[in-house]
């Protein structure tokens, strides 16, 4: 003769009776416990560099102690068309600036490499931009620049590449970009040689700095994009 556990049949009758209302309960928990995490994890963001925190062979001496409102210059530069470039092609944009010449043939065509990577990774994003200016204006001409761009397969939408005044670029690196240990001013016979790669935001300030050769470090440049671009839903 089979018997049922009194104990049993409570318990089974309970769990009938407020399945609806456990299920319900279980679900809310879930929801609010997920909702506690995305309040409280903490929100990634990426620095505002200015002057004073970076180092100070970068920095122009004139600058070196500027704690606040660091902006990158306006500027006006010729890209490989012959199109004149200035701060208002990158307005509202996400952007990644370097410093190269066609003719180096040390860390130039890694970063160059590098730079046609991050085109690819971004193509079809309008918000990130990408800008490289000559250091050897005299030798980069427009023409010069158009050979170039064509063989690394750079796209005018996205890459500009420019030259210009030798002056002006010398000083985009020292000043603005806080790129560069030369001191060079542009001179005849001044050279500036750099491997960084920066990360200019949609208000024209500094947000990271890379090594233009280091694959990884052009991976962490992507992930501070992505990041970055993120910081402007929050």
């Amino acid at each position: 003769m089979y018997f049922c556990n009194p104990n049993y049949i409570v318990m089974n009758s309970f769990f009938k009776t407020y399945k609806l209302f456990i299920s319900t309960l279980f679900v809310l928990s879930c929801i609010i416990i997920s909702l506690f995490y995305t309040i409280l994890k903490p929100i990634k963001t990426l620095p505002i560099y200015q002057p004073a925190q970076v180092n100070y062979e970068l920095v122009d001496s004139t600058i070196q102690h500027q704690k606040k409102y660091h902006r990158i210059a306006d500027f006006s530069l010729i890209n490989q068309n012959g199109d004149t470039i200035t701060q208002a092609f990158y307005k509202g944009k996400i952007y990644v600036a370097d410093f190269f010449f066609t003719t180096c043939q040390t860390i130039c065509p890694i970063m160059t490499g590098h730079m046609h990577n991050l085109q690819k990774q971004t193509i079809t994003d309008p918000d990130v931009l990408l800008l490289s200016h000559s250091v050897i204006p005299e030798i980069d001409t427009v023409a010069q620049l158009k050979r170039y761009a064509k063989k690394k397969l750079v796209n005018a939408s996205k890459w500009n590449l420019v030259t210009g005044d030798k002056k002006q670029i010398y000083e985009l690196a020292r000043k603005s970009y806080l790129a560069v240990k030369d001191d060079g001013d542009g001179g005849p016979y001044d050279m500036i040689h750099t491997e960084n790669f920066m990360l200019i935001d949609k208000k024209r300030q500094i947000r990271g700095f890379y090594d233009g050769t280091d694959a990884e470090e052009i991976e962490r440049l992507l992930e501070d994009i992505k990041i970055l671009k993120a910081s402007y839903k929050n």
